[in-house]
């Protein structure tokens, strides 16, 4: 094989990495924000923003606090439901019905092949970092980061003129997607709803695109600038 040849097989490689690279920044981007607001501060923060509905069947901050915590541990531990489906309130009655828990072990499975996902893509960003830094191919790297950056904020931006314009359609359209048709339907009085109004998904939504978006920004800027100074 020529050496002309060995450039140009060398060159497709690292132009498929870089596009690797690419692709990776939106799914990390975006797995990093949903994984920063899968917190304890982050649901006391919203609860306590401004003008978000009060409970109508009685629920208080602290009761929210309270029963929310325990929901946000089990979607990060390896508990089975009977974490949840063993909860009473104090008058003996469950805390959950059988349509919640059967929607929290769906929730839980959703967020748990995430969080894979994230690890995944962070490990991976991580060894083709290396990887680009003592193979040859830094500048492709880099070209990755900024481009992934400005397709985030391209998709980002799509996504939350749905989120303000319509956000009715698009939460429908999310459950449509990773759970099955009718599951995710509750009463009004059901506590999962009592917990966790469409106020509080609205907001999630939002959070998680400006956390995305900043990130998508801070990459396209800084490694454009940083091509341009090459």
């Amino acid at each position: 094989m020529t050496d002309t040849a060995q450039e140009s097989n060398r060159s497709g490689y690292r132009s498929w990495l870089t596009w690797l690279v690419t692709i990776l920044v939106p799914v990390l981007l975006i797995l990093t924000s949903v994984r920063l607001l899968i917190t304890p501060l982050f649901v006391q923060l919203e609860y306590r923003t401004p003008n978000f509905p009060a409970d109508p069947y009685g629920f208080t901050r602290e009761d929210r606090l309270y029963w929310s915590m325990i929901a946000l541990d089990y979607l990060l531990n390896d508990e089975s439901i009977s974490f949840l489906e063993d909860l009473q309130f104090e008058d003996g009655t469950a805390v959950y019905n059988a349509q919640e828990l059967r929607h929290m072990v769906d929730v839980k499975n959703v967020v748990q092949s995430a969080l894979i996902v994230w690890y995944i893509s962070l490990g991976a960003m991580l060894l083709l970092g290396i990887w680009a830094y003592w193979g040859g191919w830094w500048e492709g790297y880099k070209q990755g980061l900024g481009r992934g950056g400005w397709i985030t904020v391209a998709l980002i931006a799509v996504t939350m003129v749905a989120v303000l314009i319509a956000f009715s359609v698009f939460f429908v359209f999310f459950h449509e997607v990773f759970f099955d048709t009718g599951t995710w339907v509750f009463r009004f009085s059901d506590t999962l709803i009592r917990l966790f109004p469409e106020r509080f998904w609205r907001d999630t939504f939002i959070a998680i695109g400006l956390l995305s978006l900043a990130g998508g920004l801070g990459l396209g800027l800084v490694f454009r600038r940083g091509s341009n100074k090459d």
